[in-house]
């Protein structure tokens, strides 16, 4: 498999980590150097290790994890987009900010967007694909994908003010069901 290929892989899984990105950022009172680059690192490195994961699980458990990884992505988007929702609309005064850059939100996330790429290694032996240079390219590609993504959610953030929270949330639910419903139908 070419490089070229490898690229559009890449950019088909860092799809995830854009959005997520996108929709969190909404969310967030701050948006500082610090949090966006903790955040790419965190989102390129899960996205550069599944596929290795994968190619060195190889066929063994292809069955046992394409069975549900669509239900685990989904069922981890749906939690912190759902939590994330339910806080937007209580009281002001009551209201906690979900930050996705920090804790278990950002493992959880982490993990929910690079399911795929888990699957995506899985196959990589099979297709004589090198996954040395498969796994960093795709890591760089979600790191840079998930920058641009807060970049963008910030703007977004300004225009739409006190929704944000509840926009950010129903953004990750409805990444949480395309997942689902992809590998469904």
């Amino acid at each position: 498999m070419g490089f070229f290929s490898i690229l559009l892989i890449a950019l088909g899984l860092s799809a995830d980590c854009f959005a997520v990105a996108l929709g969190g950022s909404i969310a967030l009172k701050s948006h500082s150097r610090l949090r966006v680059l903790r955040t790419a690192v965190a989102f390129g490195l899960f996205q550069a290790l599944m596929p290795v994961l994968g190619w060195l699980v190889g066929q063994t458990v292809v069955e046992l994890i394409a069975d549900y990884d669509h239900w685990v992505a989904f069922g981890l988007l749906a939690i912190v987009g759902g939590h994330m929702l339910w806080e937007s609309f209580r009281h002001h005064e009551d209201r906690r900010a979900i930050d996705i850059t920090r804790g278990w939100p950002l493992l959880v996330l982490s993990l929910a967007t690079s399911i795929d790429a888990l699957a995506v290694g899985l196959t990589f032996p099979f297709l004589e694909v090198n996954v040395a240079v498969a796994s960093p390219t795709i890591g760089v590609v979600a790191f840079v994908a998930t920058i641009v993504g807060f970049l963008l959610g910030r703007k977004v953030g300004e225009l739409v003010g006190k929704w944000a929270a509840a926009i950010g949330g129903l953004i990750l639910i409805a990444i949480g069901l395309r997942i689902l419903l992809t590998h469904l139908f």
